[in-house]
């Protein structure tokens, strides 16, 4: 039998008309690349890709079957001090019978006519890391102008590692282009992600590509040509998620394979039929089987609790103040519930198991979720692909109500999840009634409440109390910020917002209960400076929430997530003592996002010779879609004018 072509895809399209095809030659850049300077199209832009080319193919390689990938890259070096991809890491999978291998890797730098070669000493060799190794090397004599060329080649035996293309960078490329020459029976799932167009996709077939010693009929390859040209750098920002779920590329994933006797063999599976594995992997299914372990090593008093939500949150804060988390994020290997409980050490999937565990032995229904955290691309939901997720949580069911939980950190309440695990939606792996997505909300009771009640001293200076209280996300900031800086160094850092500030008599509340609000107290001095008999005051002297816009960009393809909703007070009341009369004072306002979004409002008081101020900050979403960024980018600068460039003047008396 002859292999076709096996073709499943959504986005692409056959073209009868191949696009004209850039070329370019290693060691031979043209005068005009070596020469060039500036790049008008992105002045900011520290450099750029000239030309990148990727091209895997299956060749026979000492008689076994491999997958060969063979990678260029041309660069041009604007500015060497803020160019930052002078150094190059290349991944590659170790975690199997055979090792991928990286061969034939080339560098140089192009300085006019000098060219400085990059010399297999200077290729290091990164140990590895969850069966991924990394060849690195930084390229030589990089300066103002210098254009940089790589080249490499994989041979790999695991098909399932094609992966695809990066079209999209944090630097310009002018052009950009992904071959491939597959035989017909591997099958690939393919998709596009990113707002750019495609410059060329042509898809075609090549007969008798590829032939295996003792088999008579050869088989045929479908060639596959993606292309992209001009692609805009990718401007990060604040307030996002990954880039990789914006940035253009094309994916790749190995969907079936047939061998050359017809066999077929699945791997992109149905979430059915994860569930049915997961119950026996011992990574993860096996793991959830220590109910009586966990029964024995909780204290009985929090088995005997009746309140199946202060049971519940009394497991939470017993495996949270039991386990100190080591930083690793595991999902589909090094996982050992029992070992890490004892060691009182583990990684995010030993905690949040161990807590699962826990609360299945008290009697309560808890089910793990499993997530990618907000460093990484939003996983595929056509499918499963265990490898997109990194992360496992708790999902607790009382009555008609839900919790997510994860206890790997010391500074969340209950039901409050760290903030890089909030993304979007998470996979619940329910062994008995099977797998589904579920929403990731993140907790709404987000506060910051500052109060000060000041007054000025027969010696002009300010002093009084200030009290601050802070709940959800900004209480586990500040917890986070003290465990870090240490009380002492902290009250330094909080003194130093303030000019002529002297803090004194700082008292910390519920430092370390996390499941009670924050609270925070301190006497403060300030000596605020005299001119020409009149002071001078910014309205929020002891503290602005925002110096500057977060948002610059002129155009934002991307949505804005802040992670959380979120609300700000601060309230000041000023007695002039009869020293200073309030002369000018900036005006009350209010300004709001459109569909009750948000709003931020300042009003001002005159009265009884004090000036009180309150300040009051809404964002009622978490998530904005792109066509909102211009109104929330002139949101935030109103913000901004109201802390940060409005003055209040008092003269003395």
């Amino acid at each position: 039998m002859r292999f076709l072509i096996f073709f499943l895809i959504g986005f692409l399209s056959f073209s009868s008309i191949a696009q004209d095809r850039p070329q370019a030659t290693f060691g031979s850049p043209n005068t005009i690349e070596l020469t060039m300077t500036t790049f008008d199209e992105d002045t900011e832009a520290a450099g750029l890709v000239l030309f990148e080319t990727g091209r895997n193919t299956v060749q026979l390689i000492n008689d076994r079957i491999r997958l060969v990938k063979e990678v260029y890259v041309k660069m041009k070096v604007l500015d060497a001090r803020n160019f930052q991809h002078a150094t190059i890491s290349i991944p590659y999978y170790t975690g199997g019978t055979f090792d991928e291998k990286v061969k034939d890797l080339e560098a140089i730098t192009h300085n006019n006519k000098l060219k400085s070669y990059l010399k297999q000493a200077s290729i290091f060799t990164e140990d590895p890391v969850s069966n991924w190794g990394v060849k690195k090397f930084t390229f030589p004599n990089v300066q103002d102008g210098s254009v940089l060329e790589y080249r490499y080649t994989i041979e790999s035996p695991y098909f399932s590692n094609l992966g695809g293309w990066q079209f999209q960078s944090t630097i310009p490329k002018l052009y950009t282009e992904f071959e491939t020459e597959i035989p017909g029976n591997y099958v690939y799932r393919r998709s596009l992600v990113g707002n750019e167009e495609l410059y060329i996709n042509d898809v075609s077939l090549k007969e008798n590509c590829f032939w295996l010693p003792g088999y008579e009929v050869n088989a045929d390859c479908e060639v596959a040509l993606y292309a992209m040209k001009d692609v805009p750098a990718f401007k990060k920002e604040s307030h996002m998620l990954s880039e990789k779920n914006y940035m253009a590329r094309v994916n790749y994933e190995l969907k079936e394979y047939y061998d050359f006797k017809g066999n077929k063999t699945e791997y992109t599976r149905e979430w059915r039929d994860v569930d049915k594995e997961f119950r026996f992997d011992k990574d993860l299914g096996r793991q959830l089987g220590y109910k009586n372990f966990f029964e024995k090593n909780l204290p009985t008093s929090v088995l005997s609790m009746g309140d199946p939500l202060e049971k519940a949150k009394a497991i939470y804060y017993f495996i949270q103040n039991h386990f100190n988390y080591n930083g690793k994020q595991r999902i589909l290997n090094d996982i050992r519930v029992k070992e890490a409980f004892e060691e009182k050490v583990g990684n995010s999937s030993e905690i949040n198991i161990s807590l699962i565990n826990a609360l299945e032995a008290a009697g309560l229904d808890a089910t793990l979720v499993l997530i990618a955290t907000r460093d990484q691309a939003l996983p595929t939901k056509l499918y499963p692909v265990l490898t997109e997720f990194n992360y496992a949580i708790a999902l607790l069911k009382i009555g008609e109500a839900t919790y997510l939980l994860d206890a790997t950190s010391k500074f969340t309440p209950f039901a409050v999840l760290p903030a890089i695990a909030l993304n979007n939606q998470g996979r619940v792996l329910d062994i008995k009634n099977g797998s589904y997505w579920i929403d990731i909300v993140p907790y709404k009771k987000n506060v910051a409440y500052i109060n000060a009640q000041l007054r000025f001293t027969e010696d002009q200076k300010i002093t009084g109390k200030v009290s601050e209280t802070y709940v959800g996300y900004p209480a586990v900031i500040e917890r986070k910020l003290m465990a870090e800086q240490g009380l002492e160094d902290f009250k330094k850092e909080k003194q130093k917002l303030t000019t002529d500030a002297n803090l004194t008599a700082f008292t910390v509340e519920n430092q370390r209960n996390v499941s009670g609000n924050l609270k925070e107290s301190y006497q403060v001095t300030i000596t605020p400076e005299l001119t020409s008999n009149k002071v001078y005051l910014s309205p929020f002297f002891l503290q602005a929430f925002y110096d500057e816009n977060p948002f610059k960009l002129n155009y934002r393809s991307y949505p804005v997530d802040f992670g959380y909703p979120v609300s700000q007070t601060f309230l000041l009341n000023l007695d002039l003592s009869n020293q200073y009369t309030i002369t000018e004072v900036p005006q009350n306002t209010i300004v709001k996002l459109p569909e009750d979004a948000g709003e931020c409002s300042v009003v001002y008081g005159t009265t009884g010779g004090k000036l009180s101020i309150r300040f009051s900050f809404k964002l009622n979403q978490h998530y904005f879609t792109p066509e909102k960024y211009n109104s929330l980018k002139e949101f935030f600068n109103a913000v901004v004018t109201m802390q940060n460039k409005e003055m209040i003047v008092l003269e003395k008396s």
